[in-house]
């Protein structure tokens, strides 16, 4: 546990999320349009993962999503350079919502905007279409994943990936900073080595809601993700850090900034 704000924050484990996250009410904040720090933050992440890979220098066979979610926005770009992307997640509920999406059913979460905007971004705003289909082919797989097994896909196992994607998963994950060490470590198995790790999220967050339910989370500084990197075998190669405006009013999480990280695995010797 640890003190916010004068009272005391428990760590939210994989057990609440089975129990209490939702899905349907995480997405609301996947809306464009309403001015919120969502919005910015998809538009910082949106932007990096265009450039990343669409540039040529990050593609391959296998790309592993890493936590998921209910999400589909982090991988828009990335179906674009690989030719099997594997989803994964610790819920199953979350599963479901990216099956809805895949299947393209009726209820499915409606990304329409936020793919217009990645085509836009790539130059192709009329191939929303062509896009999302392009997506639903190359995803092959939705996993269970727990990235506190030395195995995360255990007890699959998965022959090593060109590339690792994982948005706002680790820092929800982990209860301190030797967890969030250990948990790269593991995931950095399923990697070639030469391979890349896509990473993005919250810098100086301690909590997030979904609904009405609160959710832990790491405070990351950007000297200790240099650091843990470095000890865990990944040579940076960007580094894209925005700060949150002070005219963003939102109590919905108390993150003092982005971050998103284009890492290398280190070739063996």
């Amino acid at each position: 546990m640890k003190v916010l704000k004068g009272r005391v924050q428990r760590f939210t484990g994989g057990d609440d999320y089975q129990a209490e996250f939702d899905p349907k009410a995480y997405l609301k904040h996947y809306k464009f349009g309403e001015g919120t720090w969502e919005e910015e933050y998809l538009n910082f992440v949106l932007k990096h993962y265009c450039k990343t890979f669409t540039s040529g220098g990050v593609k391959g066979d296998t790309l592993i999503d890493i936590g998921s979610g209910p999400n589909i926005h982090q991988l828009l770009s990335a179906c674009e350079s690989f030719k099997e992307i594997i989803a994964s997640d610790y819920t199953y509920r979350n599963h479901r919502e990216l099956e809805k999406w895949l299947k393209n059913e009726p209820e499915a979460f409606d990304w329409t905007p936020v793919v217009e905007y990645v085509c836009e971004l790539e130059g192709n705003r009329e191939k929303k279409a062509e896009k999302e289909a392009k997506l639903r082919k190359t995803i092959k797989q939705v996993l269970k994943c727990d990235v506190h097994k030395s195995n995360p896909m255990d007890p699959i196992v998965l022959p090593p990936a060109d590339c690792l994607i994982s948005s706002l998963c680790l820092e929800a994950a982990c209860k301190d900073l030797n967890t969030y060490r250990n948990a790269l470590k593991n995931i950095n198995s399923l990697l070639k080595p030469g391979g890349h790790l896509v990473l993005s999220g919250d810098l100086g967050c301690s909590f997030f809601m979904v609904g009405p339910k609160r959710f832990s989370c790491l405070d990351l500084r950007e000297e200790f993700l240099r650091e843990v990197l470095s000890e865990t075998g990944f040579i940076i190669q960007e580094f894209e850090v925005l700060f949150r405006g002070d005219d963003i009013i939102d109590e919905s999480s108390d993150f003092s900034g982005m971050y998103f990280i284009l890492a290398r695995k280190e070739e063996a010797i």
